[in-house]
């Protein structure tokens, strides 16, 4: 009897000693081993997964069409917020992180636990979110040839997205725009491939600075407030016949190469995490459809590890017209080499169109594997498997005071002052504080939709003050002016009005209205009204400074004798004050053209180098001004200091350290 009890429990323990030893080896998985080699984890995770949680993770779905149960009956890979595609009106960091848990926690109760991967547009700072940070656009930020300032505004940037729980950003645009009559111009950094591939150490500042000795091509990202990045459109789309968006690319390999590749070298050589493929076409070969570059150049020669995205819907236009024969654009796009599809809302028919054409071997299983190795690849290097979900450490981050005050320093330094007088004798700049009477004019300055530009809150932007928030240029002004200087704004003054008024100086302050991609395509590239007629009451009748708010060189030479002084101040984003910065001589002009400014729109296109190069501005053009302490009326508007006051601190100067050095 004792025998046979003591059988029974040495058999229980047998039992649960073999149950415990299964469970643990179902529980030690080598892809959730955070201790294993990613390249180990990868395979082994690869080789556990089914061809259907295999192409849910090539799909990138909108916001608007996920929730919770979508990314796990679907094994997603990927959701993103279009341009102005948020939670809900004005929404806090918080409802942005509790949205992508929300999104994460579907994900994470497949049986793999494969977590998704958040995108957004953070193209000049995190210019989605209300109250964030919005930098200056790419054209002011090429103009302030200054790549250590790109790698901090792409470190603050990186903060605020992760901030709202997002860990991955469609960003740099490092197109080469060589028209300006293309609407996507302003998120060109230059016309000049050499100023792009310098600006490309924002993506130091957004993912990180890569180790000595990494490997290339292998992404890199540095820890838990930095965000995989994304260079983009591969390749050749700011080259377009006459700037037309997603059109046609007209050039040899060599001058693909030359002019429009140099960016993507350097992106790689930083560690890039991702790449986005093109709307446009190269010698009439659709980008998204490109097998020979994507997998043949990118992937192939440049050794690119990361992933390949496409971009918004931009496989259902390698046919025309769009979406006519899905299936068929699923197969050149994937067979590209194009591993993640932003489909992004009839996610269905993807993956039933992609399934198919596996099943059917018209795709193969390993071009499958390579596209999901290679997500699976960015994931783990972010750390999504052992931090899916994301706290609210960081939410004060967006919008903090120290990143306007990046963002302040941007703006003054991308500013370029294209005239200052009448002539050489006659300087504008700076301008004094103290006077009497002041007048600000035009359309734009006092609209923080304007100065913002597209790619603002709304994918279009928007117009006025009330979407999110910053200081206007007006606003900066006033408060830099002396506290008894008067200033009165009017939008569209009349020049009986301003002769009245006996203004010591007027500054005016007009550009484009915002627009995104197609929307602002242009043959004219002339101001908007009013701003010509604002220009010629205002100039016409009072010594004048003109602003221009504009995402690329416009038309200003008919007005340009009439100007005192005449500033390029692109799309500054949030932070007029760094436009008055350098009005007042508080800072230096210092930014130089980083494109030509032509002067009718028949020269275009025309960039340096060019045989018919006959600018109103050339390319590197820039004025430069003085600092100064304080001003007053007597100083002047010609901005020259009080000599003799110099004169006499210098001498009681010299005075005392003759006394204390006897």
């Amino acid at each position: 009897m004792m025998f046979e009890r003591v059988w029974i429990l040495w058999l229980g323990i047998m039992v649960l000693w073999w149950g415990c030893r299964r469970t643990m080896g179902e529980e030690y998985m080598v892809y959730k081993d955070a201790k294993q080699p990613i390249g180990v984890r990868v395979k082994d995770l690869l080789g556990r997964m089914t061809l259907e949680e295999k192409i849910g993770q090539m799909a990138q779905i909108d916001r608007t069409v996920a929730t919770a149960d979508i990314m796990k009956n679907y094994y997603l890979g990927s959701v993103l917020s279009g341009g102005g595609s948020t939670p809900l009106p004005r929404a806090t960091a918080t409802d942005w992180v509790n949205m992508v848990n929300d999104f994460q926690k579907g994900s994470l109760s497949t049986r793999l636990g494969i977590p998704m991967i958040y995108g957004i547009d953070a193209v000049h700072g995190h210019n989605n979110v209300y109250n964030a940070t919005i930098f200056p656009h790419n054209i002011g930020l090429g103009a302030t040839r200054d790549p250590e300032l790109l790698k901090r505004i792409g470190d603050a940037t990186a903060v605020e997205v992760r901030a709202t729980g997002i860990p991955y950003a469609f960003a740099p645009c490092i197109a080469v725009c060589r028209d300006p009559r293309w609407g996507r111009c302003y998120e060109s950094y230059s016309e000049d491939p050499k100023i792009v591939e310098e600006m490309t150490d924002i993506i130091l500042g957004l993912q990180g600075e890569i180790p000595n000795g990494s490997e290339k091509g292998v992404p890199y990202v540095a820890g838990k407030n930095k965000v995989a990045a994304c260079a983009k459109h591969f390749v050749g789309d700011g080259g377009t016949t006459k700037g037309i968006n997603e059109n046609n690319t007209l050039t040899n390999m060599q001058g693909l190469l030359n002019l429009h590749m140099p960016a993507y070298y350097d992106s790689i050589r930083k560690g890039v995490a991702t790449v986005m493929i093109s709307y446009s076409s190269w010698n009439g070969k659709k980008m998204h459809g490109n097998q020979e570059l994507i997998s043949g150049f990118l992937k192939g020669k440049l050794k690119f590890k990361g992933f390949v995205i496409s971009d918004w819907q931009g496989i259902d236009r390698i046919t025309s017209p769009p979406h006519s024969n899905y299936t068929y654009s699923v197969l050149e796009s994937t067979l590209a080499g194009i591993d993640m599809i932003m489909i992004p809302y009839n996610f269905t028919e993807f993956i039933d169109d992609l399934t198919y054409l596996v099943k059917k071997n018209f795709i193969p299983v390993e071009r499958i594997d390579d596209a999901v190795g290679r997500i699976l690849l960015v994931k783990f290097t972010l750390g999504l498997f052992e931090s899916p979900l994301s706290d609210l450490s960081l939410v004060n981050e967006v919008g903090s005071q120290a990143h306007r005050n990046l963002a302040r320093e941007a703006v003054r330094k991308s500013l370029v002052l294209l005239k200052n007088g009448k002539n050489a004798n006659d300087s504008v700049l700076p301008l004094p504080k103290k006077v009497s009477k002041i007048l600000v004019a035009g359309s734009h300055a006092d609209n923080l939709g304007y100065q913002c530009g597209g790619w603002t809150i709304a994918w279009q932007g928007f117009s006025g003050n009330n979407y999110t928030s910053g200081t206007t240029i007006l606003t900066a002004i006033n408060s830099s002016v002396d506290k008894d200087t008067e200033v009165i704004y009017s939008e569209n003054p009349d020049s009986d009005y301003i002769k009245s008024n006996n203004f010591n100086y007027a500054v005016v302050v007009v550009g484009e209205h915002p627009y995104t991609e197609s929307a602002g395509d242009s043959e004219t590239l002339t101001l908007a009204d009013p701003g010509p007629d604002v220009i010629k009451n205002v100039c016409g009748a009072v010594t004048c400074v003109v602003i221009i708010i504009s995402g690329r060189p416009v038309v200003i030479e008919p007005y340009i004798s009439v100007i005192d002084a005449l500033v390029a101040a692109w799309l500054p984003g949030t932070e007029g004050q760094g436009v008055s910065d350098v009005l007042f001589g508080d800072y230096s002009f210092t930014g130089k053209l980083s494109r030509t400014w032509f002067r009718t729109v028949d020269q275009l296109p025309m960039n340096v180098g060019d045989s018919h190069y006959d600018p109103l501005f050339p390319f590197g053009f820039g004025l430069t001004t003085k600092t100064i302490v304080s001003r007053s009326t007597s100083a002047g508007v010609d901005g020259r200091p009080y000599v003799p006051l110099i004169m006499i601190f210098v001498f009681i100067d010299l005075y005392f350290q003759g006394k204390f050095l006897s």
